[in-house]
């Protein structure tokens, strides 16, 4: 039953995005690509009969900020794709590139691509995205950075908080789960399940007040209230 219905998933999946990929050529405006895209997000779930309870929209400040998720599947761009409004850049890392068509739709949504294990690449990368956040943009991290199939919620990044100060934006943390259930990592074909995103209350950032570290302690506080899974940092 579970191989049916991943399988089912799989090429749903394939169903919608490759006609999304074809409308990604032809549609001009990335504001455009970016509304299609997360349509396309919301319809993959609803055929599948995992559309994401959310709750918290009232959350997200009226102005630009820096949204923060855990991260716990393959499924967690396409659920935030799905929720957040399009406005939102997602930062992403650079392995993403060497995946043909995921890499075509990534950037002609304007998607930022972080390299983590060449420093001085690394480095450039950052400051392209610092840059964006000077210049009040949103932008959306999974700074963790990578996911494992273990419950738990990894150690944080500085990058989505260095970038929160830079713009003095809002830190907005988002809880995802059932993604994890849903496809863990290393597989393949996903089970049936439930999806929910909690939008958390904003976290104010001033540059004068607050450090880097104390925006990143106070958003995993955040995350972790409402994770239901453990905290692996500690």
């Amino acid at each position: 039953m579970y191989r049916i219905y991943g399988i089912f998933v799989a090429l749903t999946f394939i169903a919608v995005t490759f006609p999304t990929i074809l409308l990604m050529v032809l549609l001009p405006g990335q504001s455009r690509r970016r509304s299609v895209v997360k349509a396309s997000a919301a319809l993959i779930f609803r055929l599948i009969g995992a559309t994401p309870r959310v709750s918290g929209l009232e959350n997200l400040p009226e102005g630009a900020c820096v949204a923060v998720a855990n991260h716990a599947s393959y499924l967690d761009g396409i659920v935030l794709t799905a929720v957040l409004p399009p406005q939102f850049t997602f930062v992403i890392k650079r392995e993403m590139t060497r995946v043909p068509f995921a890499n075509f739709l990534l950037q002609r949504i304007g998607s930022e691509f972080v390299e983590r294990f060449d420093r001085s690449r690394g480095a450039a990368d950052a400051r392209r995205i610092f840059s964006q956040a000077a210049q009040r943009k949103s932008l959306a991290f999974f700074p963790e950075g990578t996911f494992g199939p273990e419950p738990g919620l990894k150690q944080f990044h500085n990058g989505a908080f260095v970038a929160a100060m830079r713009g003095e934006m809002p830190i907005t943390p988002i809880v995802i789960r059932g993604t994890r259930d849903m496809l863990r990592a290393k597989t393949w074909l996903a089970r049936p399940g439930s999806i929910e995103v909690l939008i958390r209350p904003a976290i104010a950032v001033d540059a004068d007040v607050v450090s880097v570290k104390d925006i990143k302690r106070s958003a995993r506080a955040s995350i972790l209230s409402n994770l239901k899974e453990p905290d692996l940092a500690s």
